[in-house]
């Protein structure tokens, strides 16, 4: 039997370390991707205010939010949360926003969008066991009308007058959750000075050092001290809430959130230069 000589090991730990540091490179590189994606240029409200914000568990994550620019004048918007966290998840993450990207140039609602997603999708989210929940939506900025559809996503929570409350729901399956699936719509005509955030589970499953949860009375507790501020601000309080609650302990799941404030004029998309869209 032969024996590799002692005098290797130095050149194979030399080998290790460059293979990690390697890894480590290619690692930030996919973290400054998906970040890149995520933060792609979005319509600037010429009245309102809106943002997005992901903060993911690990290096990388497996959250997502987009829009899509209507030819109507409209826009569409998806926030979405592969089953899992780092690697695959953001794997299957831009996997799912090729599939948005797809479906929004071709239907013509939310509802056909996921249909369309979930088609493309199906097969290989079987394959590997996973699954998305998304859920979409059309801002209309001249009639203040908000078109949506639900794949297994938290409803968003909608703030004005001092109350809090979850968008009409619609329910839907996930994607990857079962073949030829068609994805109802509901929608809501939101009036100025009224707020909109889009939120993963992230936040309200957030745990403190005692396992308790953030729990959505907390969220909801949080958006009414805030009401009145800019988007800015509201998503820094939530996300404050958050951390000052889960305190030492690891954050265990991505957050993700998108919010809106409409303005007090019928808005107009503008530009593209911000983060996110919504009533």
């Amino acid at each position: 039997m032969n024996f590799r000589n002692r005098s290797s090991f130095p050149d194979d730990e030399g080998n290790l370390h460059d293979e990690i540091q390697t890894l480590k490179r290619e690692i930030n590189l996919a973290r400054n991707i998906q970040s890149k994606l995520l933060n792609a240029e979005v319509p600037k409200l010429s009245s309102g205010e809106v943002t997005g914000r992901s903060i993911p568990a690990r290096l990388i994550g497996g959250d997502y939010f987009d829009f899509y620019p209507l030819a109507n004048g409209k826009v569409r918007i998806v926030i979405g949360d592969v089953m899992g966290k780092g690697i695959p998840a953001a794997m299957l993450m831009i996997l799912t926003r090729g599939a948005f990207r797809s479906a929004a140039v071709s239907t013509t609602g939310p509802g056909e969008t996921l249909t369309a997603m979930n088609n493309a999708l199906y097969r290989d989210l079987r394959s590997l066991r996973s699954f998305v929940t998304v859920f979409c939506a059309d801002w209309d900025p001249e009639q203040r009308i908000l078109t949506f559809a639900n794949a297994g996503h938290p409803l968003p929570l909608f703030l004005g007058k001092s109350m809090v409350e979850e968008l009409p729901r619609v329910t839907g399956v996930m994607l990857g959750g079962l073949p030829n699936q068609t994805y109802q719509e509901k929608h809501v005509h939101l009036n100025a000075n009224q707020y909109i955030l889009f939120y993963t589970d992230g936040i309200v499953e957030a745990q403190n050092q005692a396992g308790e949860q953030f729990t959505i009375e907390r969220l909801k507790n949080t958006l009414l001290k805030n009401e009145g501020k800019d988007v800015g601000n509201v998503e820094t309080a939530v996300v404050d809430a958050v951390f000052d609650f889960i305190g030492d302990k690891t954050q265990k799941d991505d957050i993700t959130m998108v919010t809106l404030r409409v303005g007090e004029d019928r808005t107009d998309i503008s530009s593209f230069n911000a983060p996110m869209i919504y009533s």
